[in-house]
């Protein structure tokens, strides 16, 4: 079994596998050499003696420079490396070779809802409009399990949040926008709308945002306007589950399964096993005419050139370059360094600068074309790999790709994590240790890719079990624990 991996043939470090001691040896350029000092699994060192200033190279791409001389042997990390980032950049569109994949027949099993788009869950959610009813929505969510037809659907759900009111703004618009993408998600079956009544974003104000709707699916309750509104509440839900039940699973052309992209609690097998992992099914099920969403994006910075130069035209190209400097801009308005890996979690793990993080990050939008870019709030629509506007905060951006229409959310991690979002938010570990360590979080493990098994046999399985899943044949683990949140992105004041 390997020890360590020179991920491509022109990198100048190589990532641990496991962890190993000094003195221990490896190859480069057909010579044998010694460790100079224990390196952890999932962290780098130099294959040659790399002067300082001069770059170190990992998936083909500088990660950054040197900033002493660092001898062949030596831990690469971020005591001796720096980023390259800088400043807003110009890019010119230079399109780039795509890899195709050739798609094959599959199927899944779900909802056909009255406007022909399809759920992969039959649900009752509850969205609130405002914060002051996030008491109101969990009572009713947890009162709804004793109503006599609860059994016909797939569960009640209510997404707490603390805004809606004392918002300006694109803040509110923004509230608006993810609301109402939550309210038209094809995984509920039924939907309750609950509101307070004086809130900023009142029925008046958010009913034009969520656009055409089915009454019978979609039902309204303002609170200061009824006696009881746990009993008004549980009237609506009762009858919403009696629609929503009227629905069944039927086969349906994998064409329709829109899936979001996420990473989070990253480590240095991150870009190794799960990222590449997700990038393969991507590629997999847009060759079926289907639809992923990628998302985070200071988590392209140093990696966007390889997205750009895959847009399907210079006008999404174009649409990229104003997504990413737009991002850049607002780090610089509050005075925040753009270009270092905050995250003590990914050091720890083994990702040292933020190219190193953003070329292991967007392997999991695969090899295929960008072919459209979402602002935040915004649904997808179009076919094949779409990229959408929203910042790296696991919670955050896992609502945005919900409130964009994804069915189902793969999520890799390499450190663990027990978040969920309202969508099944699928856990693949990228190391074995994890994924026996916190199976009760873990759906699937792709640290088997460093542990002998082919890329080839692991991404047809995990192209199957995800169809499982969008079937319902396989609950994820944050349905089966209760885990449900959501978090809006926030910019502005708050009265």
């Amino acid at each position: 079994m390997n020890k360590y991996l020179q991920i491509d043939k022109n990198d100048n470090v190589a990532v641990a596998l496991h962890d190993m001691k000094k003195g221990e040896q490896f190859e480069y350029g057909g010579e044998k050499y010694l460790l100079a000092e224990d390196i952890a699994a999932g962290h780098k060192f130099a294959l040659k003696n790399i002067a300082e200033g001069e770059n170190a190279v990992k998936y083909g791409f500088p990660i950054g420079h040197a900033i002493k001389d660092i001898k062949r042997g030596e831990w690469v990390h971020t005591h001796n490396i720096k980023t390259n980032l800088e400043g807003l950049l110009e890019y010119k569109y230079t399109p780039s070779e795509t890899e195709k994949t050739i798609g094959r027949k599959a199927t899944f099993e779900g909802y056909v809802r009255s406007n022909s788009d399809v759920g992969v869950r039959n649900e009752i959610w509850i969205i609130n409009t405002v914060g002051c009813v996030n008491k109101t929505a969990e009572l009713l969510a947890k009162k709804a399990k004793e109503l006599d037809n609860i059994n016909k659907v797939d569960g009640v759900y209510c997404f707490t949040h603390p805004y809606g009111c004392s918002q300006l703004g694109d803040d509110q618009l923004n509230t608006q926008k993810i609301l109402a993408g939550l309210v038209n998600h094809p995984n509920a079956g039924g939907v309750l709308v609950l509101s307070l009544g004086c809130e900023n974003n009142n029925l008046d104000s958010f009913m034009p945002i969520i656009g055409d709707y089915d009454k019978n699916r979609v039902k309204f309750l303002v609170t200061q306007q009824v006696e009881d509104e746990i009993e008004e509440g549980l009237k609506l839900i009762s009858q919403l589950i009696e629609y929503a039940s009227g629905f069944k699973r039927e086969t349906v052309d994998a064409s329709r399964l829109r899936i979001g992209l996420k990473c989070g609690g990253s480590d240095g097998f991150s870009g190794i096993t799960a990222n590449p992992l997700l990038g393969k099914f991507s590629d997999m099920l847009t060759a079926c005419g289907g639809t992923t969403v990628l998302s985070e994006v200071p988590e392209m910075f140093g990696a966007e050139t390889i997205l750009m130069n895959r847009a399907r035209d210079e006008e999404v190209f174009e649409d990229i370059v104003s997504m990413i400097n737009n991002f850049k801009l607002y780090f610089t308005r509050y005075g925040q360094n753009i270009y270092e890996n905050p995250s003590p979690g990914n050091k720890k793990g083994g990702i040292t600068t933020l190219e190193d993080k953003s070329l292991g990050c967007t392997q999991k939008g695969g090899t295929g074309i960008v072919t459209d870019v979402l602002s935040y709030g915004e649904h997808a629509v179009k076919p094949g790999l779409n990229l959408l506007t929203g910042p790296g905060n696991d919670i955050v951006a896992c609502t945005a790709l919900a409130a964009s229409g994804v069915h189902i959310i793969l999520f890799t991690t390499g450190r663990g994590t027990p978040l969920g979002a309202p969508v099944p938010t699928v856990k693949v570990a990228t190391n074995s240790d994890l994924a026996k360590r916190k199976s009760n979080w873990t759906d699937f493990n792709a640290g088997r890719l460093v542990d002998g098994e082919t890329m080839e046999a692991v991404q047809e399985e995990f192209f199957d079990f995800v169809l499982s899943v969008a079937s319902g044949k396989h609950l994820t683990k944050n349905e089966v624990n209760g885990y449900r949140e959501i978090s809006i992105f926030k910019d502005g004041v708050t009265l």
